[in-house]
């Protein structure tokens, strides 16, 4: 079972003041006409010792931005560039958002509250620095299912609506104004290390580097720090990305600056979880080409972590970056045979591979949706009654007669007929009925029925 979330005494920190004064602009948040809180994050909230807030005083952290006690003095708008849609960009930033504060949860790891949608910042550029409540629910649900899906991903913390009318181009307008805070294991993206070397800035390249290592791995620098990192980011994103297949989870925008160097997904827009294991599937209306479509998603953040290695190249030879980049599609072989594995409740053995390609042909053969075939063969047996008889089933029926269960497969979830999924039209549903109804119900049930398929998953299988 998913281990439970520890209680934990509040600890700040303020660890980003060491890649000061230039990493990150001090900006003022937005004053918004309301603040209506409408989700906090009641799960992780007591992990980093906030979950005795009175709902007044978590507005006026996360919805007014009173400072953190102990953490940092007021918000910074963290500097990066990135390379989208394979296009190189040095006019980016934090545009509607900033680092608000850290913490560290019962562990000692270290954690940022970080915001979207809270104002204008130097970075904004023609943007009104704000978010949509939709885009706030929209990230709520993404954050909720990939969390229990086994994702390493932020978590959404808190939304609070503001009051506020919104023009967007994409969605009917004006549309209802939010801010939101998600706690994430760091900011630290593969664009904040191609600014600094885009401005050969050696100095702030080395104070990344040791910052990712120490703080955010936990790890002593050794011989060669930046081949190092690289080694830790290739494994992270290599295991990220075997993780969104065998969710079904497109996040539609693999850009270099949404890419952590922590390997955690995080900055939800246009995403979607495919029905069917359809590799051509997007998410982005604006993903012409299908550059970030399901099946590519390997192939576009190995593209991305090369460009981290191409940013610390001023700091060491080319030879030992490329070794750790070359590791990168064994590492995402290995994590899609252990995460399908997991995730279909069987003990991994060397037969996997050819269990978890037979499962993918048949998935395509028949038109399975991912969600229902993962629920119905829990613990590798088929349910009474499911529809797998048919040809394009005989090559999985076979791989998978000799495998066994694994964990516990008695929670009351797995009784359930239909599975916990998060398609399009309930995405949308759930909105509507806040929209026209000002009915939060249907999202806060939803929330509890993902938390509860989390329950019976358990914990995702650590990286060996």
């Amino acid at each position: 079972m998913r281990s439970a979330l520890q209680p934990a005494k509040y600890s700040p920190a303020n660890e980003i003041a060491a890649l000061q004064p230039d990493f990150a602009d001090p900006v003022a948040a937005a004053d918004f006409p309301q603040t209506i809180l409408r989700f906090r994050n009641d799960r992780w909230a007591p992990a980093v010792g906030l979950g005795d807030l009175n709902d007044r005083e978590w507005v006026a952290h996360f919805g007014r931005f009173a400072p953190m006690e102990g953490s940092l003095p007021g918000p910074l708008a963290l500097r990066y560039h990135g390379h989208q849609f394979r296009q190189y960009n040095p006019d980016i930033g934090d545009g509607r958002g900033f680092l608000f504060a850290q913490v560290r949860d019962g562990a000692g790891r270290l954690l940022d509250l970080g915001t979207k949608g809270s104002g204008q910042t130097p970075y904004s550029r023609f943007g009104d620095g704000r978010l949509t409540l939709k885009g706030g629910v929209r990230e709520i649900l993404a954050t909720e299912m990939l969390e229990a899906l086994g994702v390493n991903t932020s978590k959404t913390f808190s939304i609070i609506e503001t009051g506020e009318a919104l023009e967007r181009n994409d969605e009917p307008s004006p549309t209802r104004g939010a801010v939101m805070v998600r706690l994430s294991h760091s900011h630290i993206r593969i664009g904040s290390f191609q600014r600094a070397a885009y401005h050969d800035d050696k100095a702030l390249l080395e104070r990344l580097t040791d910052y990712a290592l120490t703080r955010l791995y936990g790890e002593v620098p050794g011989d060669n720090p930046p081949a190092q990192l690289l080694g830790r980011v290739v494994e992270r994103t290599a295991d990220l990305a075997a993780s969104y297949m065998v969710a079904g989870f497109v996040h539609g925008v693999l850009n270099s600056d949404n890419i952590n160097v922590t390997g955690e997904s995080f900055d939800y827009g246009p995403w979607r979880f495919t029905p069917l294991w359809e590799p051509g599937f997007t998410a982005a209306y604006f993903d012409h080409f299908g550059l970030y479509a399901y099946g590519r998603q390997a192939e576009s953040i190995h593209w991305d972590v090369a460009q981290l290695a191409v940013s610390l190249r001023p700091l060491v030879e080319a030879e030992p970056l490329i070794a750790q980049l070359e590791r990168f599609p064994q590492l995402y072989g290995e994590a899609m045979i252990r995460r399908f594995c997991w995730r279909l409740g069987v003990v991994e053995k060397d037969e996997a591979s050819t269990m978890v390609e037979a499962a993918v042909r048949g998935m395509t053969g028949s038109q399975t949706p991912i969600d229902r075939f993962f629920q119905d063969w829990r613990g590798g047996d088929v349910r009474d009654g499911a529809p797998y008889a048919g040809e394009e089933w005989a090559g999985f029926r076979e791989a998978i007669a000799g495998f066994e269960a694994s964990g516990r497969n008695d929670h009351p979830y797995w009784a359930d007929v239909a599975p916990c999924s998060m398609h399009i039209d309930e995405v949308e549903a759930i909105w509507n009925a806040i929209a026209e109804r000002d009915d939060w119900a249907p999202l806060h049930a939803k929330v509890a029925s993902i938390r509860d398929m989390g329950d019976a998953l358990g914990d995702a299988p650590p990286l060996p």
